[in-house]
C-alpha cells in the first residue's frame, strides 16, 4: 500500500527482475535498512523489469537490482544486493 510521502522523505526505486536471488535479497535489505534507520520517513517503489521492460529501458537500467535514491537530493544509483549496510547507508548519506 502506498502511503503519502512528506516532502523531508527520503524517496528510493528499486530496480529487479522477477524473483531472481539477487532481487529477493536486495527487497529485503532495503526493506530492513528503511525500517532500522529510516522509520516513517521513507517511501520505496518498486519496479519489476520482467512486468515493465520499457521502464527499465526509459530510465537507462542496465544492470539490476538498482537502486535509485531521487530523494533528497541529490540522486544516487547503487548496483547491487544491498547487502553491506554501512557501505549503503554512506553512500546515500545516512547518517546512523
Amino acid at each position: 500500500m502506498n502511503q503519502p510521502v512528506k516532502p523531508a522523505d527520503f524517496k528510493f526505486r528499486l530496480y529487479i527482475v522477477g524473483d531472481a536471488p539477487n532481487s529477493v535479497r536486495a527487497v529485503a535489505n532495503l526493506t530492513a535498512l528503511c525500517h532500522k534507520h529510516l522509520p516513517d520517513q521513507h517511501h520505496i517503489e518498486i519496479v519489476d523489469l520482467l512486468l515493465e521492460p520499457k521502464r527499465g529501458l526509459a530510465d537507462r537500467i542496465m544492470l539490476t537490482p538498482t537502486l535509485v535514491k531521487y530523494s533528497p537530493a541529490p540522486t544516487v544509483n547503487i548496483i547491487g544486493n544491498l547487502s553491506e549496510p554501512q557501505i549503503v547507508l554512506q553512500t546515500l548519506g545516512i547518517s546512523t
